[in-house]
């Protein structure tokens, strides 16, 4: 078998290919040895086909690598299997190569596996991920993505990376440090979000924003929240909160369809946060009926009018730190209040009637989306900091940065953040975030495949000029 003049073929072209000689590679997914006759099923990523081999593969293990060239046949009527595309035809195999021979798995990859232990599901995620399941919740995050981006661009939206290396941002969650090497005793943070970046990005006058930003925040764990999430980071200027919102309605609509997703109602119901409240009991709830829960149908609403500020949870050490007065934002301190309680804002009074330009995207019970009109005067921002009791000097070293950037033209503008790890969750019918990431975070914090965190060498620890000291308990 010549691999240099023999092009491969996927196995998903092989129903076209009846009577022809092809080079197919994969991996072996099932073996049936009935001695001068041996049957297996290959798989690539495309698909999977049987294939024939009289007096040879019975050497072959299951999940090994391997090449087979061989003669598409058609398959006799009554030996047609129905359940997959490629079941009209089989491959007679002349020849075969063992590319990468494999042990005996330490985990089985067929079947759905949501009674095996998460633990080993994440040890081994590299087989796990073998799973059809989980091939599709894969493929169908990266066609949502790619119809986001669709939509963006013929938006005329630009995408832009923002740094990963940060000061720490105040969205409500700790921060991950990063130590400097070259500053002793200084640290960089890892972004809760682009927030900060992708005002300055209106500053700068780009006008349109997007980027897929992976996020980082140091909270509690759950089956819909890891330390690290995707979203997808929207921001653009001289637009109403009202402009925002379509934007987003139209590109949901058209990325959702795009992969297959059924919609409860064309145009998103819109509730404020009292009505929510009143109506549900919370501010992310489910408008599906019984019917639409078995069909998988997505429904969408906004959410509007949310109060700026909140008492302190003394329990969520975050937010103690963040309101330092006894008050903290509810969302984000970068939003901006209704023009109508802007002088209330600004002289620090009514702070628990103050409502903010807020608007969030809730999809079957979860919150999909969060956005709002931003501040884009250096006065109100700074106001908001006042608020959650910041000195000017406190101020000044947090977001003075911000303050500046306001003072040289920045236009008005407003953006959202999709949360695209709990939106490719609900499309595929899972309900945790895990099964659509490809290597999440075990619920105790430890990462997949690799052992961390784990300790490093005092090595080092003494080029980052760091101590590791015993917690007090």
């Amino acid at each position: 078998m010549s691999e240099i003049t023999i092009k491969r073929t996927l196995v998903k072209e092989t129903p076209k290919l009846s009577g022809k000689k092809v080079l197919l590679k994969g991996w072996v997914e099932t073996k049936r040895d009935h001695g001068k006759i041996t049957f297996i099923d290959l798989r690539d990523r495309s698909g999977t086909i049987q294939c024939v081999g009289f007096k040879m593969m019975g050497d072959l293990t299951t999940e090994s690598v391997i090449s087979v060239f061989g003669t598409i046949k058609d398959r006799p009527e009554k030996m047609i299997n129905k359940e997959i595309e490629t079941g009209v035809v089989e491959m007679e195999v002349s020849e075969y190569q063992i590319l990468n021979p494999s042990k005996e798995l330490p985990i089985q990859v067929e079947g759905d596996a949501y009674d095996v232990k998460e633990e080993v599901r994440l040890k081994f995620r590299y087989l796990d991920l073998r799973r059809n399941r989980m091939r599709k919740n894969l493929i169908l995050r990266s066609k949502l993505i790619q119809s986001f981006r669709e939509y963006l661009f013929e938006k005329e939206f630009i995408e832009v990376e923002t740094p990963l290396l940060s000061l720490a941002t105040k969205e409500g969650a700790r921060d991950f440090i990063v130590p400097s090497r070259f500053q002793a005793g200084k640290f960089y943070a890892l972004p809760q979000s682009p927030q900060q970046y992708k005002q300055l990005l209106m500053t700068a006058g780009v006008e349109n924003y997007f980027q897929v930003a992976k996020c980082i925040r140091d909270e509690d764990l759950r089956s819909d929240r890891g330390f690290e999430f995707t979203q997808l980071d929207i921001e653009t200027s001289f637009v109403t909160q009202d402009e925002v919102m379509s934007i987003v309605e139209d590109m949901t609509k058209y990325a959702v369809k795009a992969v297959g997703g059924k919609i409860k109602d064309e145009k998103f119901p819109v509730f404020t946060y009292d009505q929510a409240i009143q109506q549900f009991g919370a501010d992310k709830f489910d408008l599906r009926t019984e019917e639409e829960k078995t069909n998988g149908t997505l429904a969408f609403a906004w959410v509007v009018k949310f109060p700026f500020f909140k008492k302190v949870d003394k329990d969520d050490q975050a937010e103690v730190q963040d309101g330092k007065s006894g008050w903290t934002f509810t969302h984000n301190p970068f939003s901006t209040p209704l023009e109508e309680h802007l002088e209330w804002h600004l002289k620090g009074k009514n702070i628990d009637k103050i409502v903010t330009a807020q608007y969030d995207l809730v999809c079957n019970g979860y919150e999909a989306g969060g956005g709002s009109i931003r501040a884009h005067r250096p006065e109100v921002l700074r106001a908001t900091f006042k608020i959650m009791g910041y000195s000017d000097d406190q101020i000044n070293s947090s977001i003075g940065h911000m303050l500046e950037a306001f003072e040289v033209g920045t236009p008005p503008h407003g953006g959202i953040a999709l949360g695209l790890d709990r939106l490719v969750m609900i499309l595929a019918g899972e309900t945790s975030i895990k099964e659509v990431i490809a290597f999440p975070m075990t619920s105790s914090g430890k990462t997949a495949v690799m052992d961390a965190p784990a300790q490093v060498s005092q090595a080092q620890l003494d080029e980052l000029s760091l101590r590791v000291i015993e917690r007090k308990k």
